[in-house]
């Protein structure tokens, strides 16, 4: 899934999370930086999140996307008082979409602080979600 459409999905999924407040991409919040991205407000405040893609082997941005579907990516739902990567995270697992095939947290890796995810998808692609 290139970008343009996970920020599409990911607003679409977000906008019936329980807990989002307001979702828009990154433009129309004001950033002109990032390409691709999300800014969504909680009750906690806003978080923004970049997109940033990266092809499957062998595929080419001038070539058209060819999804691949498989087993969604097994999820839990996040625990309450979790970081906002946690409550993105799951929120795009809870979405079961055919296409991602598993979602890594990064601050869940060793020593890592950093929040944001890498997810997998069926057809070799990845997607970083990074937060600003």
């Amino acid at each position: 899934m290139r970008p343009r459409r996970l920020q599409d999905f990911v607003l679409d999924t977000l906008k019936n999370t329980a807990g989002a407040l307001q979702v828009r991409t990154l433009a129309e919040a004001g950033d002109d930086k990032h390409p691709f991205g999300i800014a969504v407000s909680t009750a906690d405040g806003e978080a923004r999140w970049q997109i940033i893609g990266q092809l499957a082997d062998g595929e080419r941005h001038d070539h058209q996307e060819q999804p691949v579907e498989g087993e969604p990516a097994a999820w839990t739902d996040a625990v309450p008082g979790d970081s906002p990567e946690g409550w993105l995270a799951g929120a795009i697992g809870q979405a079961r979409s055919p296409e991602i095939a598993r979602i890594e947290r990064w601050s869940t890796r060793d020593g890592k602080q950093e929040q944001g995810m890498t997810l997998y998808f069926h057809n070799g692609a990845k997607a970083y979600v990074r937060k600003l």
